[in-house]
């Protein structure tokens, strides 16, 4: 718990009130609207209707499961937010909740980056690593704004990881059961 704290008391404090506008946007769940709607676009153009609609639909359960998955952990380890804490010297520029361990943030972050990033990636070199960064940035916003703790953030990324690859393997699965065909039209 003191490196849980103290990492946190020095990433927390990289911050500055010039960015915070920057931080409180990107943690918010609407900030990431327009990257949605592109890749909505990616995966229609390569996918088609059909195919994109089975992709929305395992996503919707994908992230389902990390929210819920998450809800059962706080409720488990009641471990408090930093923004709890009155002895931290810390930047809390965001209201919490009661329980923090592990992020909801960052594992569906991860879960969705995990998934589309390999499932872009056939088309698009470089989408799984856009997609990581993404993550990463969403991940270490919880942070910034004073709402978790690194070891929330990263229990949360590396079990959004795991259900990530368990949904891509999933998706893979349905593919090849039933068929699933890529759009030949070129990018």
């Amino acid at each position: 718990m003191q490196w849980d704290q103290d990492a946190f008391v020095f990433l927390n404090n990289l911050g500055s009130a010039n960015w915070d506008w920057f931080w409180l946007f990107i943690t918010h769940k609407f900030a990431s609207i327009p990257l949605y709607a592109f890749i909505l676009f990616l995966l229609f153009r390569y996918w088609g209707w059909k195919n994109t609609l089975t992709i929305l639909v395992l996503i919707a359960a994908m992230i389902t499961c990390t929210d819920q998955l998450a809800n059962v952990f706080k409720d488990g380890f009641q471990r408090l937010r930093p923004c709890h804490h009155d002895f931290l010297n810390a930047r809390f520029i965001d209201s919490c909740g009661k329980y923090g361990f592990f992020s909801a943030h960052a594992c569906s972050s991860f879960a969705l980056a995990i998934y589309l990033g390999n499932i872009l990636r056939e088309r698009y070199k470089f989408a799984l690593l856009a997609m990581v960064f993404w993550a990463l940035v969403v991940s270490y916003s919880r942070i910034y704004v004073g709402v978790h703790y690194p070891g929330d953030v990263i229990t949360g990324a590396l079990i959004g990881i795991i259900i990530g690859f368990i949904f891509f393997y999933l998706q893979n699965y349905l593919r090849s059961r039933f068929e699933f065909k890529q759009k030949s039209r070129s990018v």
